[in-house]
């Protein structure tokens, strides 16, 4: 499968809404209209694309739209001589899975990595997702952190 992978626009947010209503997993996203999301969605555009702090890259296909897009966000840290790029969301319709999509997401954000010189980049993968289970990142190159816990707290 064909597609073009570039950084998002404003106008994607219609087609980002539709990628995550068929994906099912989210409870916010299937518990709200499809307006309400292509709305939430325009708006932490606006906010994602004003300054340079995050990066959200979109797969586009030719004639079935947005396919896949990964965030990121680019934290400073000062431990650290770069920043790391912490990769928030990588989704893929279920129906392009398997074709290089999620790989080609993922070289874009390490070239853009790159180019900002970063130390790092980071991000969580729950162990009962697919790409877990057949290691999608451990063949990209990432190690998982042995000693390290996740933690969220819910507000």
């Amino acid at each position: 499968m064909h597609v073009t992978i570039r950084a998002a626009v404003q106008n994607d947010a219609a087609g980002l809404a539709q990628l995550l209503r068929s994906i099912g997993w989210f409870k916010q996203v299937q518990g709200e209209s499809e307006s309400e999301t292509i709305e939430r969605i325009a708006n932490y555009l606006a906010t994602d694309l004003a300054d340079a702090s995050h990066s959200l890259f979109v797969a586009a296909h030719p004639t079935q739209g947005l396919v896949g897009y990964v965030a990121v966000h680019w934290l400073p840290y000062l431990f650290m001589a770069g920043p790391e790029g912490f990769v928030s969301e990588l989704f893929v319709d279920e129906a392009a899975r398997g074709l290089g999509i999620g790989s080609s997401l993922l070289e874009k954000v390490e070239l853009e990595a790159k180019a900002r010189n970063c130390n790092r980049l980071q991000l969580i993968n729950f162990r009962h997702r697919e790409s877990y289970e057949r290691k999608f990142y451990e063949k990209h190159g990432w190690e998982e952190r042995p000693l390290a816990a996740s933690f969220t707290k819910h507000i």
